[in-house]
Order: structure tokens, then C-alpha cells, then sequence
């Protein structure tokens, strides 16, 4: 017996499920069951119907047909036994024998036709085993969620504990303030960041670059507010009142986990310290100063080759007193042929164009003055695209190969001479790790986050003295894909655009003068 599929069909002829036990085409199985409605006589009480082809055996179930479609060489009997199975099967699994009902269950009625029909011959089951073998209990995934739900009570249970220790605390604080009374002290937390240009590898094969350029030629500036109403200063605190901060063993425990785990953990500082620190450190003390910064984004293939290559620039004006803003600034815009320059709309285009002088459209109109911001006002940008590859300050090559039960990795690095390139960071996504992995050989420091699975490679100064280096590391194995794409960040001190300022000259003859590292201070 051969059959070529099983289908639950309406009276009026619409198809809900249909499962083919034989290769066949769409086209084919459609046109049979198509066919089959025309081939029904009213009131007749047959169970089959043939034609030159195939035959249908069917049945009725209320207002559905369950049809098996076989060839003509099949054994009728056997077809009638395999019909009758399929029908005590159906009411398992769908609540109601109507289109909706058939409709909700479609994908448990194939599988469950699947553990009776194998590759059209009927197998010797019973509606129990085909019930036990879909729902596929597994003892595994049974133990799975009850250690997950337990860990989840325990959780909760926790949380309540604790929630009842802090209310306890706040009313053991409250008793204690009574006749006194409660300050608010703000607190401040530095963080560092600085501008610096990234890049990635895409596309496949056995070949990684990537690296990142940012250069800043003035110091950023940062401010913190200490966060809560001051503490008054005409009343003193009572001695023995108020809440004592610090840490408790349970908190430095935990901070310890995560710092085992590759998180970085920035420390509380002293408020009160920290706000004179920051005031009398980043603010501009200059009046004039001018910052030139210089952003590189690169993207290369892992085979090799250039994808994406884009400097972008801007030069910032910042001026601390109204007086000093009637000012002109002398630059040079270097050699390069690639590099295009745009000012700003309130320029002088022909001015810049002409003698490269920074100057507004009206003299007499000074530039805006005071923190207009924390780069300042920008005066000029430029931007440079390219297909070079030579252009590319840093690339990367990566070798993963397999040997045994490890999976070796070299990576080198090699820098060209257009720049020295300043706190390089190399990152390599790894595959998840229970271990960190085995560094046989570095030029360099490393570190490793578990938490996102990423190897650091760092390098605080790459210059003529270590222009090309390697590591090497050994993980379990692994697909070559799971390292890329490789990404870099680093930061530089000289530009493409090669941009210089001279000086800048006051309207008014107050002259000023620039230093090399491209800060403009007036004399």
C-alpha cells in the first residue's frame, strides 16, 4: 500500500489540511483534491472512489471529509484500518470538527499523521503511542524548569527579605531623627570620554582589519552638579543624628563579582571635593581657543580591500569675553587635494577662499562669546573620502585555524608612518567562554569581558618603535566567523587635512598667537 497523502476537507470542496507522504507536486496534489468533490454521488453509501489513477478513500466527519489518496495497486482493507486510525485521532486533537477547530490544531494533526504514515506504508501504532510520542515529554526539561522556577522563588523571597530590611531601617532612621532633622548631600562620579573614530570588518573569509582614529588638539570640558538640596549652613547636625554611608560586606561582595566577571566599576567620589576640582580644572582659562577635530571612520573586508573610508572635520571657536569676539583667524589648510573645506553660512566665503582667513561676513559683528557649548562655535568643516587602502592608518589581520580540540588565533596588527596612534584598543569577539582564553604570546596588555564574550588587546603607544605586533591566543574550537568583525579605536595627534592656525588677529589691533598644538591663546 502506498499512500500519497492524507487530507481533512470541507463538503464544499476547501482544502484544510493536506500532508504528502510521496515526492510530488504542488500542482498534482491541488488538481487531485480538486477533483475529488466532483466524484462524490449524492446519497450514495460507498467509502472509495477510483479513477483511471489514484483512489479515494474517505470518510465522513460531520461536516468534514477525512480523505486518503493511494494508488490503485494499494490494498483496500489496509486503507479502510489506516482511514479509521486517522479518525479516532482527529477528536483528539481538535476541540471542535468544524473549519475553525481543524484550522487551530493543523500543525498537531500533521505530526500526529506523520507518526502513522512513514513514507506512505502504515505503521503498527495505537492512538495512545502517537499521542505519547508528539507530546515528547523529556525528564531533562522537566528538572530544567522546576531548578529555574526555584530559582526564580528564591529571588522573590530575597527581594521580600530585603524590602523588609529597608523598611525596617527607615523606621529605626526615623525614630532616630525625631526633634532633629534630615540634610541631603549631592554626589558627584567621573566619568572620562574623549572623541575618537572607529573601524569595523565585514564579509567573510580568513582575512580581519579594522581600526579607529580620533584625535582631539584641546582638552574636553566637563562640569558635575552635586545632585539634593545643600546642607544648611546656619544650623549644624546634632552629633549621633542622620544616616552613616558606606558599604556593607554583602555590597562589596557583590561589587567584586562584577569586577570578576570584566565589569568596570566607577567608585563614588567626595561631592564637595569633586565640584572645586572639576570647576577649577575644565574650565577655559584662554580667551580665545580654537580646537580642531578630526573624526575617521574606515571599514575593510575580511578578504582585504576597502570598503568604506571617511574622514569628516570641524574647527571650533570658543571666546570667554565679549571684547575679544571682533577677531579674524589666519589658517593654513595643508596640501591634500582630497580634503574639501565648507565654512559656515555667516563666513566669508571669498575671504577664506582667496587668503584662508576665518572671518565673518560683517566685521563689525563680533562672534558670540561665553559657553556656547563644549566644543564652541564652528567655524569650518571638512571632509575627505578615498579608495586607497595605503590611506588606512591601521589594519588587521586574523588567522583562526583548528588543530585537534583547539582553535589557534593570530592576530598582527600593522600600523603605517603617517601617525602615532595613542591608546589603541583592539577588540575580538570570542565565542562564549566558561574560561578566559589561553594567551600564548602578546605585544601589549589584554583583557578579558565575559560578559559580552570580548578579548581587549591594548596598546598605549604605537610609534616607529613598534609599528607591527601579534598575538596569539587558544580557545576551544570554534567557527573562524565567531571572531569578526574585529573593531579598533585609537586616537592620534596629527590630521589628514594637515590643518594649521597661525594666528588670529583682533579688528581692533589685538593680535594673538598660536601654539603647535593647534590652541590659539591671545596675548
Amino acid at each position: 500500500m502506498v499512500v500519497l497523502a492524507a487530507s481533512i476537507m470541507s463538503k464544499n470542496g476547501k482544502v484544510l489540511v493536506s500532508r504528502q507522504f510521496v515526492d510530488m507536486s504542488r500542482i498534482r496534489i491541488e488538481g487531485l483534491l480538486a477533483a475529488f468533490p466532483k466524484l462524490i454521488g449524492i446519497g450514495k453509501q460507498h467509502t472509495y472512489v477510483e479513477t483511471e489513477n489514484v483512489r479515494y478513500v474517505y470518510q465522513p466527519i460531520e461536516a468534514l471529509y477525512l480523505l486518503l489518496v493511494t494508488n490503485k495497486q494499494s490494498n483496500i482493507l489496509d486503507d479502510l484500518e489506516t482511514l479509521r486510525l486517522l479518525s479516532k485521532l482527529v477528536p483528539e486533537y481538535s476541540m471542535s470538527l468544524d473549519e475553525e477547530g481543524i484550522c487551530q490544531t493543523a500543525f498537531e494533526l500533521i505530526f500526529a499523521f506523520d507518526e502513522v504514515i512513514s513514507l506512505g506504508h502504515k505503521e503498527n501504532v495505537t492512538v495512545a503511542q502517537v499521542k505519547q510520542y508528539c507530546e515528547m515529554e523529556s525528564h531533562e526539561e522537566k528538572l530544567h524548569k522546576l531548578l529555574l522556577q526555584n530559582k526564580i522563588d528564591e529571588t522573590k523571597r530575597r527581594m521580600k527579605e530585603e524590602a523588609s530590611k529597608i523598611d525596617q531601617m527607615k523606621i529605626e532612621k526615623n525614630r532616630g531623627n525625631k526633634g532633629g532633622f534630615m540634610s541631603s548631600m549631592g554626589s558627584g562620579r567621573i566619568e572620562s570620554s574623549f572623541s575618537d573614530m572607529s573601524i569595523s570588518s565585514g564579509g567573510g573569509g580568513g582575512f580581519g582589519s579594522g581600526s579607529g582614529f580620533g584625535l582631539t588638539t584641546d582638552i574636553d570640558s566637563f562640569a558635575s552638579k552635586p545632585k539634593g538640596r545643600q546642607p544648611s549652613s546656619a544650623t549644624a547636625p546634632p552629633k549621633g543624628l542622620g544616616m552613616k554611608l558606606g558599604k556593607n560586606q554583602r555590597a562589596n561582595q557583590f561589587l567584586e563579582s562584577l569586577k570578576a566577571e570584566g565589569e568596570m566599576i566607577v567608585e563614588d567620589a567626595q561631592p564637595s571635593k569633586l565640584s572645586s576640582h572639576i570647576a577649577t580644572a575644565h574650565q577655559p582659562t584662554d580667551p580665545v581657543t580654537l580646537t580642531a577635530e578630526e573624526k575617521l571612520n574606515v571599514t575593510l573586508k575580511r578578504d582585504g580591500g576597502l570598503s568604506n573610508f571617511d574622514v569628516q572635520g570641524q574647527l571650533s571657536l570658543q571666546i570667554l569675553n565679549p571684547e575679544d569676539g571682533l577677531i579674524q583667524v589666519q589658517i593654513e589648510t595643508g596640501g591634500n587635494p582630497g580634503v574639501i573645506f565648507k565654512t559656515h553660512p555667516n563666513m566669508n566665503k571669498e575671504l577664506f577662499s582667496n587668503e584662508n582667513i576665518l572671518g565673518l561676513r560683517d566685521p563689525t559683528r563680533p562672534f558670540p562669546t561665553g559657553q556656547t557649548g563644549e566644543a564652541g562655535v564652528g567655524l569650518l568643516k571638512w571632509r575627505m573620502q578615498s579608495a586607497d587602502e595605503s590611506m588606512v592608518p591601521l589594519t588587521i589581520n586574523c588567522w583562526p585555524s583548528v588543530s585537534g580540540n583547539e582553535t589557534f588565533v593570530s592576530i598582527e596588527y600593522e600600523a603605517s608612518s603617517l601617525f602615532d596612534l595613542r591608546n589603541v584598543m583592539i577588540s575580538v569577539p570570542l565565542p562564549a567562554l566558561r574560561e578566559p582564553p589561553s594567551i600564548r604570546q602578546i605585544d601589549g596588555e589584554w583583557r578579558y569581558d565575559s560578559r559580552n564574550s570580548i578579548l581587549e588587546w591594548s596598546i598605549l603607544l604605537i610609534d616607529n618603535s613598534n609599528r607591527s605586533g601579534a598575538m596569539e591566543f587558544v580557545v576551544p574550537p570554534a567557527d573562524s566567523s565567531s571572531f569578526f568583525p574585529i573593531s579598533v579605536r585609537f586616537s592620534a595627534t596629527s590630521t589628514y587635512s594637515e590643518l594649521k592656525v597661525w594666528f588670529c588677529l583682533n579688528l581692533g589691533d589685538f593680535v594673538c598667537t598660536a601654539n603647535k598644538k593647534g590652541t590659539s591663546t591671545c596675548m
